[in-house]
């Protein structure tokens, strides 16, 4: 089943509007939130519709409804895992911090799941996506823990297999991982 973009986005919109809320289980104020958040929301994307044409298979939503649970897990047990080390560096200053910078090519290649991985590296503690090379399809991803460069892509290449099937690239999970660079390697410094 297909339909327009902004309508969709109008639904995801609204299931927000009941998170921001912070609604009680109430099933009349849920409904009442949900007419609510549905009028704003259909209001506010028919007014954009323009930046959302095309149309969505909800079909496919549902096909990777599982691989994108298990993308939002993931990051969660990054993001708690990056702020536990941040914090331990915090208080323990003589923890080290080895910055470097990790050159890091991509499989993905849609906008939107480039900058799905991208945010989620700089969303976690201790880690930052600096820039993006257009013409490598690559990541300038910044750490402050370069003792161990494996364990920081290594999180980044599962959002990566996750994001091939939740945006339907072309590339398949299974697919090599283009080598990395650390630091001076980046640019042949």
């Amino acid at each position: 089943m297909k339909i327009r973009r902004w309508q969709f986005a109008a639904i995801i919109l609204t299931i927000i509007w009941l998170f921001v809320r912070g609604v009680p289980l109430d099933p009349q104020v849920i409904f009442g939130e949900l007419l609510l958040g549905f009028i704003l929301a259909i209001f506010v994307t028919w007014g954009f519709r323009r930046m959302y044409e095309g149309q969505t298979n909800l079909s496919h939503g549902a096909r990777v409804l599982p691989y994108a649970l298990v993308y939002v897990g993931t990051f969660l047990r990054e993001l708690i895992v990056g702020n536990v080390d941040v914090a331990y560096r915090v208080l323990w200053p003589s923890m080290p911090i080895e910055p470097v910078t990790v050159y890091m090519p991509l499989r993905v290649e849609r906008p939107t799941a480039i900058t799905t991985i991208a945010n989620s590296i700089s969303l976690t503690p201790g880690t930052l996506s600096m820039d993006y090379d257009d013409e490598a399809n690559a990541l300038y991803v910044h750490t402050i823990n370069g003792r161990d460069p494996a364990s920081i892509v290594a999180p980044i290449r599962r959002w990566e297999d996750l994001a091939i099937v939740i945006f339907g690239e072309e590339a398949d999970p299974s697919d090599p991982a283009p080598d990395i660079q650390i630091g001076g390697d980046i640019d042949g410094e």
